[in-house]
């Protein structure tokens, strides 16, 4: 069994310290490795001057980008998570890097996930129509990918997982795992309040929504509407990744019930999943949110996450210290 000790922050990883991109206020900061040793970070709904969180929203001039992506090398984390640059526009501040779908009724695009396989990097998306206070709708959850390393990025539109007219698809919000033969995604419906799903495709099968299959009570089967839960909810933004140090996954998302992120572990991807252990709750970071295990401290005792708050609208880097029984 592995146990929670302590969390505290390392560092801010974006606002003062980034607005030399452009990025005054923005929340997220999805880590993955790209493959070649580079971190890439994907943020959310990304703001200039003019905006800080709190409020009803951001005022018009205050420079939104559904999304933006950023590169760090540093690998000494306990000097926090240093961005080196980012995906430029034309003045060398950070771009959109994934558009808005016109066909649709679409307020935003928000990455979820991100993974380096086979020499490509996918990054799992959501195309938002209204965001509501008891969960949201979307129109459907999608896959991106870039061949370059993070640099561009396309959205095949085969790479899509449409919502049902009742709003009620396990997988809008995914997080993605991989092992030796297979890529995975542990799926929510859209929102901070259901239970997770599992689904899995060959490494190379990745932007084919037709490759993949999904748990249901101890079996694979090609409905993704017949998933059983592996993890009881309520599940908001989730990361999963292996733990060598503890022969764990380990996964961590908003538990909004709590109002805290919360830890859990399992030994394998189907569960049995343990009880969220919280690692920040409200009182200590008020309106917390995501939770993004750093993929290069999945190795050792401690675990280092990226953390958002709605005020001041911005993203931390932080570390929690773990001890195990058997330590």
């Amino acid at each position: 069994m592995v146990h929670v000790l302590t969390t505290e922050e390392v560092a801010p990883v974006t606002g003062a310290l980034t607005r030399r991109f452009g990025i005054h206020a923005t929340d997220l900061g999805i880590v993955w490795d790209n493959g070649q040793g580079r971190l890439l970070v994907a943020f959310g709904d990304t703001y200039g001057v003019g905006w800080g969180g709190h409020g009803a929203g951001p005022p018009e001039g205050s420079d939104w980008r559904c999304n933006v992506l950023a590169f760090a090398s540093n690998r000494d984390l306990e000097t926090g998570l240093r961005l080196d640059s980012v995906v430029p526009r034309a003045d060398g501040t950070a771009a959109q890097i994934l558009e808005r779908d016109r066909q649709v009724d679409e307020h935003t695009v928000i990455p979820n996930s991100g993974i380096a396989v086979g020499g490509y990097n996918y990054l799992h998306y959501m195309s938002v129509r209204k965001w509501n206070a008891d969960g949201w709708d979307t129109n459907y959850a999608g896959i991106a990918v870039s061949a370059d390393g993070g640099d561009t990025w396309t959205k095949p539109p085969g790479a899509r997982w449409p919502n049902s007219p009742k709003g009620d698809h396990p997988f809008q919000i995914c997080a993605f795992a991989a092992d030796r033969d297979h890529v995975y995604l542990m799926g929510t419906t859209n929102g901070r309040f259901g239970p997770a799903y599992l689904g899995k495709c060959g490494r190379y099968e990745v932007l084919s929504p037709a490759s993949y299959s999904y748990w249901a009570d101890g079996a694979w089967v090609k409905d993704p509407f017949q998933a059983t839960p592996v993890m009881s909810g309520p599940v908001g933004e989730m990361s999963v990744q292996h733990n060598t140090h503890y022969d764990q996954w380990i996964a961590l998302h908003l538990d909004e019930d709590r109002a805290a992120i919360v830890l859990r572990w399992a030994p394998e991807l189907t569960g049995p999943w343990a009880d969220g252990q919280v690692v920040a709750d409200a009182k200590d970071y008020p309106a917390p949110y995501g939770g993004y295990l750093h993929p290069w401290a999945s190795d050792g005792e401690d675990i280092y996450f990226t953390l958002s708050q709605w005020g001041p609208y911005n993203v931390k880097l932080m570390r929690t210290r773990l001890k195990s029984d058997a330590s």
